[in-house]
């Protein structure tokens, strides 16, 4: 089986410990045929905490330092590992939330790969840190919509390739509340958001995190995966979320069935920021 890996974090990441090195030597153990390494990047927090003074909402910052130290650690271990195809990305996090840096991250030549990802709503905190038991069903709903819209934003802009994690948020509203919130009063604004991704020629991923999670399932879950197909998608990334040496290529297999039980015959991973396809077997 050809198996990828296009999502993981190492030390460069502020929720991460993991040892680049280690990952990749991991990610060459386990036979991958593509790895990227796609630490974060928050563009509404790209600069230090005195920039955003006064300021509510995520209360990490620098990520502009963080990219660097990314990049420039994977542009170099590349000549350390050239008969592996190791891939310098980078998770992409808010991007209209500052258009400017958004911009000036995509424009970077060294970068192979480039996930879109919506963690945090403006002037609102990271989905992980908020408190749902003190949400009402109300205000629950409110939160799902405004998610799906701020999705359907970073899609109209396009400049990545794939779209991270549709669904991030209901890992952490399963965990709290005990069920999973209906989404599919959204389905009109996912559909709308995956159009847009088709018209662009971009993709989607597979993130498999969930299934190691509480959850149990992938982000998204089949019946996106299936819409994203049913509406012309063709490109289709995999990757395990890990943030340890030990959770690398995590439910990496899971997640190609799913793949193809989509309808998608061919994986997808960029090199370049060009997509490569690789045949599902």
């Amino acid at each position: 089986m050809n198996i990828i890996d296009c999502h993981t974090h190492t030390q460069f990441s502020v929720d991460s410990d993991a040892d680049i090195i280690q990952m990749i030597e991991k990610a060459i153990s386990l036979g991958l045929s593509a790895y990227a390494v796609t630490d974060h990047c928050e563009c509404n927090r790209w600069f230090d905490e005195e920039y955003y003074k006064g300021e509510e909402g995520y209360k990490f910052y620098n990520f502009g330092q963080d990219f660097e130290k990314s990049v420039s650690a994977v542009t170099s271990l590349k000549k350390k590992y050239p008969d592996f195809n190791l891939l310098c990305g980078v998770e992409l996090g808010q991007a209209t939330q500052d258009i400017e840096i958004a911009e000036k991250v995509a424009g970077d030549n060294r970068l192979d790969f480039i996930i879109g990802s919506v963690h945090q709503l403006p002037k609102t905190d990271d989905f992980c840190f908020l408190d749902y038991e003190t949400y009402s069903s109300d205000e629950i709903k409110n939160l799902l919509e405004r998610y799906f819209l701020e999705i359907n934003k970073i899609c109209s802009w396009g400049k990545f390739d794939v779209l991270g994690h549709l669904t991030y948020n209901l890992r952490y509203m399963h965990s709290a509340l005990g069920y999973d919130p209906d989404i599919s009063p959204y389905d009109d604004i996912i559909e709308d958001s995956f159009k847009k991704l088709v018209q662009k020629g971009k993709g989607i991923e597979i993130n498999t995190s969930g299934l190691r999670q509480s959850y149990g399932q992938t982000f998204p879950n089949l019946k996106y995966i299936k819409m994203f197909r049913q509406l012309g998608g063709e490109i289709i990334s995999v990757g395990s979320d890990s943030h340890t040496v030990e959770d690398l290529g995590s439910g990496i297999k899971e997640g190609i069935k799913l793949a193809y039980d989509a309808g998608f015959e061919y994986l997808c991973y960029f090199k370049q920021r060009s997509p490569v396809f690789i045949e599902i077997n």
